[in-house]
């Protein structure tokens, strides 16, 4: 996870995939302060095929603790600002997360055992 000072820097990454697939196993967090939300983050997996990915439930498993602390609160409104943009609603409850959100559906199946 990186932290930067401010929305506008996380919205200008511009990261080259290659290097960054060889500095980390699965993927980089970045995160700031957020100007109409309480924090905003992009995530970046290049080392396991995703170069960005638009909405990571995962990433804010982990960002909603940090902000959680870092803020005094326990329910926190975050977006994710990839190209698709996810807003998520955020609760911190010590031993898990709570996430809220719209989800864009992406495959539907049954199995059957």
């Amino acid at each position: 996870m990186v932290v930067l000072p401010n929305e506008a820097s996380v919205a200008a990454l511009d990261p080259d995939p290659g290097p960054l697939a060889a500095v980390t196993e699965h993927g980089v967090i970045a995160t700031a302060p957020g100007d109409h939300v309480d924090f905003v983050s992009r995530f970046f997996a290049p080392a396991i095929g995703i170069a960005e990915d638009p909405v990571t439930g995962a990433a804010h498993c982990v960002l909603t603790p940090y902000w959680s602390k870092r803020l005094n609160k326990t329910r926190l409104d975050a977006r994710q600002i990839s190209s698709r943009v996810g807003v998520l609603h955020c609760e911190d409850h010590g031993d898990r997360v709570k996430l809220r959100g719209n989800a864009v559906f992406f495959l539907s199946g049954e199995i059957t055992f």
